[in-house]
């Protein structure tokens, strides 16, 4: 955590002082709640074994607060995905309600994005491939599973495009999307569930950009960082 004696750039900065802790304590309770399977509880007693005081209401402000500049920061980084998707959803209850996650990577195995929705319909995976579309540019293939609300998303892109996408329906080519969802889901568990949808918006956030790091997503400078180092890197 060495790292985080250098000058801070001034956004992350503008919002550390504003929260009265050390620098290196903000940073390792974020990174560690988004990267293991942890409670906030957790956290709490961790971090008082290490003589810090800090309540677990405080770390989820932290994690609120810092989350979206880790994200934003990250895509800036992302490594260039491959253009055959498989695409799949995942439950994420959120205030006692099953809510809906996006979810795609490429052949590879490689996250192309996520996005968080209320409800599992035609007009939420079309915003997803909207989203993954622009983050990622165009995939050549989209691999579904049998369901007809994506299916439906993707007609009505192709509808508007020269070039369509081609869509497959094989259940066993998404096994290695589902097989990804394990690792978010892991570390969700301990959690809960959310109180509200920002906050679970923001915080599955957190633990995809994690997830990505861990799997060489983020571009470096050639040096053999770890990914607690990657991680900080994002925002000092």
């Amino acid at each position: 955590m060495s790292k985080t004696k250098k000058t801070l750039p001034p956004g992350i900065g503008r919002v550390l002082k504003r929260l009265h802790y050390p620098v290196d304590v903000i940073l390792l309770c974020v990174r560690w709640y988004v990267a293991y399977s942890l409670s906030l509880r957790n956290l709490e007693e961790m971090m008082a074994e290490r003589g810090v005081e800090v309540d677990h209401s405080t770390v989820h402000r932290w994690v609120i607060k810092l989350v979206p500049l880790f994200e934003k920061a990250f895509h800036r980084h992302k490594r260039p995905v491959g253009t055959s998707w498989r695409m799949d959803e995942t439950y994420v209850k959120v205030g006692g309600q099953w809510k809906y996650l996006y979810r795609a990577v490429d052949k590879a195995g490689t996250t192309v994005d996520f996005l968080l929705r209320a409800r599992r319909d035609k007009a939420a995976a079309r915003r997803y491939f909207e989203k993954a579309i622009k983050r990622n540019g165009e995939p050549g293939t989209v691999t579904i599973d049998k369901s007809g609300a994506n299916r439906a998303a993707l007609e009505a892109l192709n509808a508007e495009r020269e070039t369509p996408i081609q869509i497959r329906q094989v259940k066993y080519l998404n096994n290695r999307v589902e097989q990804d969802h394990r690792a978010i889901k892991r570390i969700i568990r301990p959690m809960m569930g959310f109180k509200d949808f920002r906050c679970a918006r923001i915080i599955l956030s957190g633990i995809e950009v994690i997830h990505m790091i861990r799997k060489g997503q983020m571009k470096d400078d050639g040096s053999a960082r770890t990914v607690a180092d990657q991680f900080y890197s994002l925002v000092i």
